[in-house]
């Protein structure tokens, strides 16, 4: 797969062009960074990730930015790529779900591809929403939640989650309920870096949501796992990533 058919300003998955690169100066009250754009400028640049960005907001890292026209925007800069180790790496965690809505669309996830209505953010579970609700004529409904991966320690390993997450923990127990109900339950990761081959469980970092993964899986939970191709352009799922077992 290729990002060939995403035409420019059509999507938010297309950057503006060209992106400002720039050197990361830190990273700080998790939304904030300061960046040394290649003129010398120094600004304040909004950080969509919430994460711990593990080996993702070193000082030094060059980093590429989108600019906004928008005179409300409090920040005009929004830093949207890490580059590490000559790999792109998309920072954005508001992207994953536009990335995986665009898929599904246009029936690139071949596990998903059988549905014809696709409904983002229902209602579902203990006051949670669901990412997206599939629903197709003779087939269960499929409850698909999506998360964003970005972290890799070792070899090409990519890893969920980078920080304790309750909420990721919550969700997984909430599809497992949904398929103990007779519906069909999607745990997604997209991997937004160029660099992995695999995907595994971060349980050293977050000990329960590797735990709530196994009960997930046992109780009917389905997981994928896709990567993206990343350009200075735009971002979109490429190809799927096996998942390694839980690690103890």
């Amino acid at each position: 797969m290729n990002c060939n058919h995403f035409n420019v300003g059509s999507t938010a998955l297309d950057f503006p062009s060209p992106l400002l690169q720039g050197t990361l100066i830190k990273r700080y009250k998790r939304f904030l960074a300061d960046i040394r754009l290649d003129n010398g400028e120094i600004i304040t640049a909004h950080c969509a990730n919430p994460g711990a960005m593990l080996g993702l907001k070193e000082p030094g890292l060059p980093v590429w930015l989108s600019k906004s026209d928008n005179p409300k925007r409090k920040l005009q800069y929004s830093w949207e790529l890490t580059e590490v180790d000559g790999h792109l790496v998309g920072i954005n965690t508001a992207l994953p779900n536009r990335i995986v809505a665009e898929a599904l669309h246009n029936k690139q996830i071949k596990e998903l591809a059988a549905y014809d209505e696709i409904r983002p953010e229902v209602k579902y579970g203990d006051k949670s929403r669901i990412d997206f609700l599939l629903t197709g004529d003779g087939l269960p409904d499929c409850y698909v939640e999506v998360k964003n991966v970005h972290l890799l320690r070792q070899g090409s390993m990519a890893e969920f989650p980078d920080s304790k997450t309750a909420r990721g923990a919550k969700h997984l127990m909430e599809l497992g309920n949904m398929v103990a109900q007779g519906h069909r339950a999607v745990n997604l990761y997209l991997v937004q870096r160029t660099d992995c081959t695999q995907f595994s469980f971060a349980s050293d970092l977050d000990p329960a949501y590797a735990k709530g993964a196994e009960t997930a899986l046992n109780a009917g939970v389905e997981f994928l796992c896709y990567d993206c191709t990343i350009n200075q352009t735009k971002i979109c799922l490429n190809h799927p990533l096996p998942i390694l077992p839980v690690k103890r």
